[in-house]
C-alpha cells in the first residue's frame, strides 16, 4: 500500500522533471548559487575563528565572556 503510494509520487516528480524545457535551466541556476554560497563564500569569508586544542578554546571563549566594556565618559 505505500509503496504503491510512494512509487506514484516518485514517477510524478520524475515524469514533471523530464518534461521540464525553462525549468531545467532554473534548476541549474539555484545549484550553482547554492554551490557559491556554501563552497566559495563560507571558505573566503567564515573562517572559523577558535582554533588550538580545546583548553585554548575554552580559554578564549571564557576571556571574551568575562571582559568587562569600560564605561565611556559621560559628556
Amino acid at each position: 500500500m505505500v509503496h504503491g503510494k510512494l512509487y506514484m509520487v516518485w514517477r510524478f516528480y520524475y515524469e514533471g522533471f523530464r518534461s521540464m524545457t525553462v525549468g531545467r535551466v532554473l534548476w541549474a541556476i539555484i545549484f550553482i548559487k547554492l554551490f557559491i554560497i556554501f563552497a566559495i563564500l563560507r571558505v573566503f569569508f567564515f573562517q572559523p575563528t577558535l582554533t588550538g586544542t580545546d583548553e585554548e578554546k575554552a580559554e578564549k571563549v571564557r576571556v571574551n565572556l568575562i571582559k568587562r566594556p569600560t564605561p565611556s565618559p559621560l559628556p
